[in-house]
């Protein structure tokens, strides 16, 4: 690089609330390009990430890991450059390195964590052991599957809703339809 850009640290930057005194998402950083660090209810480190959309992977967060989006910090950049993105975020994974943050791909952790943050949510994982019987031995043809896989989706997907409303979530949270049959939530 040519040019120089100071690195904000952590530290410095204000905590904003994750959800807002009217249950909508901080809309804040609609839209805009950064790095941004999830904090649970305590005000501990969970997750360090960059975006070009920071509104939209902070709502795909708040899906995935409800539990642990409580605060968040931003910092926004005008263009998107990865380079200063992973160098603002490498920062602040090593200023916090003495913090077990759940970002393995980075910290040489177990990378099921960081999949929990960034992939889709995958039903199976949520299979009562009835639902694992149906799809194992009663659905034998494809079809059947799906629609054991839908079913599946539909019920974690009620569940997840659930918990957002009882956070007091307000903001609009679709799911993609077709993902369900092959058993996976992600937004729309």
């Amino acid at each position: 690089m040519t040019t120089e850009i100071s690195l904000p640290t952590l530290a410095s930057l204000e905590y904003y609330p994750y959800i807002d005194n009217d249950g909508e998402l901080i809309a804040d950083f609609q839209g805009k390009i950064g790095v941004y660090a999830i904090f649970n209810e305590d005000k501990i480190l969970q997750f360090v990430g960059y975006s070009r959309d920071i509104y939209l992977s902070l709502k795909q967060h708040l899906v995935r890991q409800s539990q642990s989006c409580y605060w968040v910090k931003v910092q926004t950049i005008e263009r998107p450059n990865r380079t200063i993105l992973e160098n603002i975020e490498n920062a602040w994974i090593t200023e916090n390195s003495t913090i077990d943050i759940p970002n393995p791909a980075r910290l040489g952790g177990v990378a099921m964590d960081k999949q929990k943050w960034t992939n889709p949510i995958d039903v199976k994982e949520f299979m009562t052991p009835e639902e694992q019987n149906n799809y194992q031995n009663i659905a034998i043809d494809e079809l059947a599957q799906i629609k054991v896989l839908k079913n599946v989706a539909r019920r974690v997907e009620e569940e997840i809703l659930a918990v957002l409303e009882a956070r007091g979530v307000k903001t609009q949270i679709r799911f993609n339809p077709k993902l369900k049959e092959s058993g996976l939530l992600d937004l729309k």
